[in-house]
């Protein structure tokens, strides 16, 4: 069949081959350095340069994916450039063996001999972002620098001009201004090269109005005056008020104590006060009737001088008398308006307030908590309840009942790995059934082998487990088994072992617990036959194992 379009063209390639190696590519145009001298069958015949999604033709020659579709666009019949053969598109196809072979070719890094790593091919980008030669620009904003990678942690914590400086508080990054820019465009003293100096200084009024405001930055409890001379962080300040309400209450309240003496010692002294002005006020009436008598006595006396000479004595102790007063009356006045308690009465109102609300809260929070610890315990209820239920789901979905078993294992060799270090000695297969309601089974694998096949062999067993069904089966088992390792490359070259179970063996009863002993191969199939290169059990790191159950003369329910 032709086809007529790249794209579809493309696509036929697509469906005839796998995707194994999808995840590993590389560069094309890149110059590369291979470590052993790049075989021939290993280049484009049309560019020459290392294969890259490499084609093979009917001829077969293999090509570029691009370079086998830019000799369609030159010509519409295209031609092998090796040996003229008619290129047909329907007989092209994606050699993906030939591609895992050129992406694990073996390649100096760009960066030797600083760096003497070598690496596949389909890893190269890979090493690049993490290769400590690799030359990479500074990231900090404004700087153009190439550093290398294992330079640049240095560089940007000491040599780059763009670095950053972090408050000694709260570690919010402050940019340090540009030392050249500033010579050129704010220093007053250019062309003189600016001092170090001045640039602290300039950093200094920068994090001085960062620390206006910074959370981190040490500030005194709103309520020292009563007595409190904790110093805290202005972000723990409110947390600080709160878990200190107690103490700032007693504070106040002891303020509030000795202010009350203070009151009470201002009321005795006015009421002396109180005391004096009246007897003043007394002697001044007692002067005033002194003087009307002194009046009414010698008004008509001759002796004028002597009355005139008491009445300005009586005058001067009465406005001495009258000035004391006022000045009695206004001290009472400055006292009283020094006993002006309202806005100590407001903020006792205001801590009230807040101790109410806090009360309030605490409440809340107790039935919040009580309600949230059930919403947690049926949350969890229900978790392990999907968990159950999403477990039983997979196995029914992969659950045979027609007495076989498609057993696939995947991640051989890190199986293997645990097993042979004494961490996971054996998996076990999903259960099957030999019908809907019949017997309950399943396989179990030790990777490193069990008992005289230990080290060398894998060990294959069957098992008989406990089934909903098992009062109405015949027991003890005994049906034909067949154990087998597939082969995967088509020619059924299958590992084979058959047993029949033994009714007298402990392994073949029906189940007292979860599942019986299991029974079959210790030395079901060696390592050097399973792992040996030439044969295909293994591939893609995944191997297959079967078990079927002879069905003969077994009654359904």
């Amino acid at each position: 069949m032709a086809c007529d379009e790249p794209d579809a063209l493309s696509g036929i390639f697509t469906r005839q081959n796998s995707s194994s190696a999808s995840s590993l590519d590389f560069e094309p145009d890149a110059d590369y350095r291979f470590v052993e001298s790049l075989e021939e069958r290993y280049k484009c015949a049309y560019c020459h340069r290392v294969l890259r999604n490499p084609h093979q033709t009917g001829c077969g020659h293999r090509f570029c994916q691009q370079c086998i579709l830019a000799l369609r666009e030159l010509n519409a019949v295209p031609t092998c450039p090796v040996d003229k053969e008619t290129i047909k598109m329907h007989e092209v196809f994606k050699d993906n063996c030939c591609k895992r072979e050129v992406l694990n070719l073996h390649v100096f890094c760009k960066n030797f001999p600083d760096c003497n790593s070598k690496v596949i091919l389909g890893r190269y980008q890979e090493h690049l972002l993490q290769c400590l030669f690799e030359s990479m620009q500074c990231s900090n904003d404004g700087c153009q620098d190439q550093i290398l990678r294992k330079d640049l942690k240095e560089h940007l914590s000491q040599h780059c001009k763009f670095r950053e400086e972090r408050c000694q508080y709260c570690n919010t990054y402050v940019v340090l201004m540009n030392i050249k820019n500033h010579e050129k465009n704010d220093c007053p003293d250019y062309p003189v090269p600016c001092l170090q100096k001045c640039s602290q200084i300039i950093l200094k009024k920068e994090i001085e109005k960062h620390h206006a405001v910074c959370p981190e930055a040490e500030v005194d409890c709103p309520y020292k005056q009563y007595g409190c001379h904790v110093k805290v962080k202005r972000g723990k300040l409110a947390e600080h008020e709160n878990s200190a309400l107690r103490e700032h209450m007693l504070q106040i309240l002891d303020k509030n104590s000795r202010l009350e003496e203070q009151i009470s010692d201002l009321y005795k002294s006015l009421e002396c006060k109180e005391i004096k002005i009246q007897q003043l006020a007394d002697a001044i009436k007692k002067c005033e009737n002194e003087f009307r008598q002194y009046t009414q006595l010698f008004g008509n006396n001759s002796n004028l001088m002597v009355s005139t000479q008491a009445l300005a004595s009586h005058l001067d102790k009465s406005a001495r008398l009258e000035s004391q007063v006022k000045q009695l009356i206004q001290m009472a006045n400055q006292q009283q308006s020094k006993l002006d308690l309202r806005p100590l009465f407001d903020t006792i109102e205001n801590v009230k307030q807040k101790i109410a609300l806090m009360e309030t809260y605490d409440q809340r929070l107790v039935v919040l908590e009580d309600q949230s610890s059930k919403h947690d315990l049926q949350i969890n209820i229900h978790k392990a309840q999907l968990n159950k239920n999403e477990e039983r789901f997979k196995l029914l979905e992969g659950t045979c009942y027609n007495g076989k078993l498609i057993w696939k294992i995947t991640d051989y060799k890190m199986k293997k790995k645990e097993a042979v270090e004494g961490r996971v000695l054996s998996i076990a297969s999903q259960p099957f059934y030999t019908s809907r309601c019949g017997y309950r089974l399943c396989a179990r694998a030790y990777l490193n082998g069990d008992g005289s096949g230990k080290g060398t062999h894998i060990s294959l067993y069957f098992v008989v487990m406990r089934g909903e069904f098992d009062s109405l089966l015949l027991w003890p088992f005994k049906q034909k088994v067949t154990l087998m390792l597939l082969d995967q490359s088509g020619k059924k070259n299958h590992i084979v072992e058959v047993f029949r179970a033994d009714p007298n063996s402990s392994s073949f009863k029906r189940p007292d617990g979860e599942m019986n002993i299991a029974s079959g191969c210790p030395r079901f199939v060696p390592h050097a036959v399973l792992e040996n290169t030439k044969n295909t059990y293994i591939r893609d790191d995944t191997l297959f194992l079967k078990v079927v159950v002879d069905l003969t003369d077994l009654e359904e329910l």
